[in-house]
This record gives C-alpha cells, sequence and structure tokens, in this order.
C-alpha cells in the first residue's frame, strides 16, 4: 500500500509530477516567507526609520537628546520598541496602517519643518490614541509596574507612578513627549 502511494504521489500530472508541485510549492512558500519576514524585520530598523529627512531632521533629532537614546544601562530604545507591537498580529496591523504613511510621504504632507510642524500635533495625537487603546503595549515590553523599585524613584515620581497604578493609567496619560517634543497648541489639561 505505501508502494501504490509513493507512485501514485511521483505519478506524472500533465507536465510536472506530484511531489515535483510538492517540493516546488514549498520551495517557493519558505522563499516568500523569508522575503516577507526580512522585509518585515528590516522596516523595523532604525536605519529604516530615518532613511526619510523628514524623520531623520525632526523627531530623530530630539530622540538622540533623551533617555531612550542614551542611558546608563546602554540599551537604547530604537523607533520600532516605542512604535510597532511586538507581537505578529498587531505588528503585521501596524504595517498596513504604515502604508498610509508611504502615501503621504508620496504626497509630501510633512516634506519640509514647516508642514511638518503644523501637522504634529495631528500625529502625535494619533500615536498617542494609538497607545492609550493599547494599554501602552510598547512601552510595557520594557517597562512593568511590578518591576519598578519605587524606593528609587524621586519622591514625586514614586507618588505619581502609585497614583497612576491606583488609577489604571496607561503609560502614556502621562508621559507624553517623553522621547519627542510636545507639539505646539497641546492643552495642559491633556498633559
Amino acid at each position: 500500500m505505501l508502494r501504490n502511494i509513493w507512485r501514485w504521489f511521483w505519478r506524472p500530472a500533465r507536465r510536472f509530477t506530484w511531489g515535483a508541485i510538492f517540493i516546488f510549492g514549498g520551495m517557493a512558500g519558505i522563499i516568500f516567507w523569508g522575503g516577507f519576514n526580512t522585509a518585515m524585520e528590516y522596516t523595523n530598523s532604525m536605519e529604516f526609520c530615518i532613511s526619510c529627512h523628514e524623520m531623520r531632521s525632526t523627531v530623530y533629532e530630539e530622540y538622540k537628546k533623551t533617555v531612550h537614546f542614551k542611558n546608563p544601562s546602554g540599551v537604547p530604545a530604537i523607533c520600532s520598541d516605542c512604535h510597532v507591537p511586538k507581537a505578529w498580529t498587531p505588528k503585521l496591523i501596524r504595517k498596513i496602517q504604515a502604508t498610509n504613511e508611504l502615501y503621504h510621504k508620496a504626497m509630501g504632507t510633512i516634506s519640509t519643518p514647516e508642514k511638518f510642524e503644523a501637522k504634529r500635533l495631528e500625529l502625535a495625537e494619533r500615536v498617542w490614541a494609538s497607545m492609550k487603546a493599547s494599554d501602552s503595549r510598547e512601552c510595557r515590553n520594557c517597562h512593568s509596574y511590578g518591576s519598578m523599585d519605587f524606593h528609587k524613584q524621586s519622591r514625586r515620581g514614586a507618588e505619581k507612578m502609585q497614583e497612576g497604578l491606583k488609577e489604571g493609567k496607561t503609560c502614556i496619560e502621562c508621559h507624553k513627549g517623553i522621547a519627542h517634543k510636545l507639539p505646539a497648541g497641546l492643552d495642559d489639561e491633556d498633559d
């Protein structure tokens, strides 16, 4: 019986054998998946994120002045650590959403510092809303209340963190502007 199955599997089917179809189909799938995964990872790199002048000359320069870029432990957070989920399905959804950014790149929506500043509040509010909706998922990849040593924080910082914990706040509700300057026109009550 096994021999009959083996013969059937390798018997010619029109121009190709089922075995060849299976092997080449599998190889094509592996090559496609490898290329797709490589592209997904490359678009998470700092090199990719700052490859356009809009990011390199604005938010990247701001980020270089923060603790997320340079800190005592020497562990920086790069763009994708804060802006792209780690889990595969949310990451794929974020990458699909990013195609809108490609459209605006082509249209020149933020192609000058002046245009960027005019859109900064809108862009920031979109990111903040997304982070709030995900309970600051990307922040929590590195930070967790359970790992915080409140005794090593400033008195006011420890009080505010514990207050936020009790109120069920998410990181972005208190930490807007942590890696980039706050947009002009931001209401004080939004802080």
